[in-house]
C-alpha cells in the first residue's frame, strides 16, 4: 500500500524543479528576501550545469507568469529564431530531407541568457552576480553527475572520440565516460560566465543586467558562436556541415514578451499557456474537445484515458496543420477559431469507441488545413540516417523509457509573484562544444520542415515550433498553480493528466499538488514528432501499468497499440501553488518522484 504523500508548504515561497540542487540555489534566494523571478533564474543557471543533457546555456525557454502588481498571466518568449542563411533550399541542397537532429544546422539564436536576463531585470530585484552564483560555484567547483547524464554520455562517447574531439574534452574526463555520481567541473564555462560578469558595467542594476545581455548578443559570445560555425562539423546527416548562425543573427534578435493564452479548465479553472509558436495551445484544445468531463468512475479510468487519447490525437493534428511561427498561425483569428465553442463540438463529434489511427486536422473558420507529405506519412523517419546515438534523437523516448529532454521549474511567493518555466536545448549531446565558450548551440531547427507552405516550414527569421510548454492554473480567476514537465511532444499530455487529477481528483488541501502530480499518467504516440526523426505510430498509446490491467486490456479492444512502460514511468511534473489557509496564504510545492532527482521545498 502507498504511503500518502503530501505538499511542501511555507509562508514566504515555494519552488518545484526537475533537480534538487536548482531547487536548494531557489530556495536560499527566497529564504534570503529575494522574490519568485530572482530565485527562478537562480535556478534555471544551475539546471544548465547540472542537467547538461537536458538544458544548456546555449538553448532557450518560455516561461508564464504573473506579477504581485498585476494577476494577469503575461508570456515571456526567449526562443531564438532561425539564422538569416537558413533556407530551405539551402538545406535541401545540403542533402537534408528533414533538418538533422545534430550538429549546427539546426541551431537557432540561442534565447536562454536573454531570456533569464530580462525575467531578472523587468521583474527581479537581485544583482545577475548574485543569481549566477551558485551555476558558476558549481562549474568551477564540481558537481554529482545524476544517472542519465553519464548514460548520455556513453551513447555519444564514440561519436565524441571520432567527430566532436571538443565535447571529449568536455564530457569524457581522461578519455572515458565518467561514473554516476563523479563530480565533474566546467572550467571554460565558468571562466564565459566570469567574463560576462566583468562586463556587466554600468550606474543601475538594470544597466548592469543590460551589459550582460550586449556582451553575449553583440559582444565575445557571438562574435565566438560565429567563428565556431563556420568549421564543419560532422551531424545527424552522417556528413559534415558548417553552421548557419552570425553575429548579426544574434545581434538582430532578443526576447519578447506577449498576451498568455487563457482557457477554461472546469470548476473554477482556468489555464494560461504560450500561443502557437509553442505546442501550448494543444492544452487548451484537448480541454475544449474533453468538454466538461463527468469522468465516470474516476480521473484515470478507461473510458478517460481513450477519450483523452482520441482527443491529444485531434489538437496535434490541428498543431501539424495550423501551429507555427507563420504570420497565418500567429494570427489571433486562427487561435480564436481553434479554441471556439462551435469548433470544439465539432471535432468532438469525432471521437468514437475506437481508436482512429488517422492524422485528421480540422478547418477552424473555414480553412482549408495543409500537411506536408513527410508529416502525413507515418514512419516516415524510418531508415533516414537520422536515428541512432549522435543522431539528436532527444532524451525522452517516445515510450517513455528514458525520461526528459528538457527541465523545468516553478516558483512562487508571498507577495504574489508566480512564474513557471521551461527550458531546454543546448545538449550536450546534440551539438559540439564551442572550446572558447564551453557550451554547445541549440538544434530546435529540427522542429521546422523543409516543406515550404506550411505553418512551421523553415524561414529565416522565424521561430521554429517548439515543444516547450510551461502553464498557470487560476482558480475563480485567481493566479493559483504554476506547473509543467519535461517531455518534448508528451509536455502537454502529462500536464493534461495532472490538471484533470487536479481539478477532478478530489485530493485534499494539504496534498492537492502532490496527489495530482503521482496520479497515473498516459500519452498518445499518433502524430508526427517534433523531433528527428519525425515518425509516428497511427494507434500508439503508452501508459502507466498503474492504471490496471483490465484499464490496458479495454484501450486495446478499442484498437490501441498500447506500450506499458510501467508502474512510475511517464513525466518528471513540477508544481508549486498559493492557496487560502487559515489566517492567510500558504505556498505549496510538489515534484515528480518517477525521475528520482528533482526537487520541491517551501520556506
Amino acid at each position: 500500500m502507498a504511503l500518502p504523500s503530501y505538499d511542501r508548504i511555507g509562508p514566504r515561497g515555494a519552488v518545484s524543479s526537475t533537480h534538487h540542487l536548482g531547487t536548494a540555489a531557489a530556495a536560499a534566494v527566497l529564504a534570503d528576501g529575494g522574490n519568485a523571478f530572482d530565485a527562478a533564474v537562480a535556478c534555471g543557471f544551475v539546471l544548465q550545469v547540472v542537467e547538461p543533457h537536458l538544458c544548456g546555456p546555449g538553448g532557450e525557454l518560455p516561461a508564464v507568469f504573473v506579477t504581485a502588481a498585476d494577476p494577469t498571466p503575461q508570456v515571456l518568449c526567449a526562443q531564438g529564431v532561425a539564422p538569416a542563411a537558413a533556407t530551405t533550399e539551402r538545406l535541401r541542397a545540403e542533402g537534408c530531407a528533414i533538418v538533422p537532429g545534430t550538429g549546427l544546422l539546426p541551431a537557432t539564436v540561442p534565447g536562454a541568457w536573454d531570456g533569464w536576463l530580462t525575467l531578472l531585470r523587468d521583474h527581479g530585484t537581485r544583482e545577475l552576480a548574485d543569481v549566477l552564483g551558485p551555476a558558476l560555484g558549481y562549474a568551477e567547483h564540481g558537481f554529482p553527475l545524476v544517472p542519465r547524464v553519464p548514460v548520455t554520455i556513453g551513447a555519444v562517447a564514440e561519436h565524441f572520440r571520432a567527430h566532436w574531439p571538443s565535447s571529449a574534452e568536455t564530457w569524457l574526463p581522461g578519455g572515458r565516460v565518467p561514473a554516476a555520481g563523479e563530480i565533474l567541473r566546467l572550467p571554460t564555462l565558468a571562466a564565459t560566465w566570469r567574463r560576462l560578469l566583468d562586463e556587466a558595467v554600468g550606474a543601475t542594476r538594470e544597466a548592469r543586467i543590460d551589459a550582460a545581455r550586449d556582451a553575449w548578443y553583440r559582444g565575445f559570445v557571438a562574435e565566438e558562436i560565429e567563428r565556431f560555425c563556420a568549421t564543419p562539423v560532422h551531424d545527424g546527416t552522417g556528413t559534415a556541415h558548417t553552421g548557419l548562425l552570425t553575429a548579426d543573427d544574434l545581434d538582430r534578435w532578443s526576447a519578447h514578451y506577449e498576451p498568455a493564452v487563457l482557457t477554461d479548465a472546469g470548476r473554477g479553472w482556468s489555464v494560461a499557456k504560450c500561443g502557437p509558436w509553442s505546442q501550448g495551445p494543444v492544452l487548451a484544445q484537448q480541454l475544449a474537445l474533453l468538454g466538461d468531463p463527468q469522468l465516470p468512475g474516476g480521473v484515470a479510468t478507461a473510458e478517460t484515458v481513450h477519450a483523452a487519447a482520441e482527443a491529444a490525437k485531434l489538437a496535434f493534428a490541428d498543431r501539424e496543420a495550423w501551429y507555427g511561427d507563420s504570420p497565418g498561425a500567429a494570427s489571433g483569428d486562427l487561435l480564436d477559431d481553434l479554441l471556439a465553442p462551435a469548433y470544439a463540438a465539432q471535432r468532438r463529434s469525432l471521437i468514437g469507441p475506437e481508436s482512429d489511427g488517422t492524422l485528421r486536422p480540422g478547418s477552424p473558420g473555414g480553412r482549408t488545413p495543409v500537411l506536408g507529405a513527410y508529416a502525413a506519412t507515418p514512419g516516415a523517419g524510418r531508415g533516414t540516417g537520422t536515428e541512432g546515438p549522435g543522431s539528436g534523437e532527444p532524451t525522452v523516448a517516445r515510450d517513455g523509457a528514458t525520461r526528459g529532454d528538457t527541465v523545468h521549474v516553478d516558483v512562487v511567493d508571498a507577495a504574489g509573484n508566480m512564474v513557471s518555466v521551461t527550458p531546454s536545448g543546448g545538449w550536450l549531446q546534440s551539438s559540439p562544444t564551442i572550446p572558447a565558450l564551453g557550451f554547445c548551440l541549440g538544434t530546435r531547427g529540427q522542429m521546422f520542415w523543409l516543406e515550404d507552405g506550411l505553418s512551421s516550414s523553415l524561414v529565416p527569421g522565424r521561430m521554429p515550433r517548439t515543444t516547450l510548454s510551461p502553464s498557470l492554473a487560476l482558480r475563480d480567476g485567481e493566479p493559483a498553480v504554476a506547473f509543467g514537465t519535461p517531455g518534448g511532444d508528451q509536455q502537454d499530455q502529462w500536464q493534461l493528466c495532472f490538471l484533470l487529477a487536479l481539478v477532478y481528483g478530489g485530493f485534499a488541501p494539504e496534498s492537492l499538488l502532490q496527489g495530482a502530480i503521482d496520479a497515473p499518467t498516459w500519452h498518445s504516440t499518433a502524430f508526427p514528432a517534433s523531433f528527428a526523426p519525425r515518425g509516428w505510430e497511427p494507434h500508439g498509446l503508452v501508459v502507466e501499468s498503474r492504471l490496471g490491467a483490465d484499464t490496458l486490456a479495454y484501450l486495446r479492444r478499442r484498437g490501441h497499440d498500447v506500450t506499458d512502460a510501467g508502474p512510475w514511468a511517464l513525466g518528471r511534473m513540477c508544481a508549486a501553488g498559493r492557496f487560502p489557509a487559515p489566517g492567510g496564504i500558504a505556498l505549496h510545492a510538489a515534484v515528480d518522484p518517477r525521475s528520482g532527482v528533482g526537487g520541491a521545498i517551501a520556506v
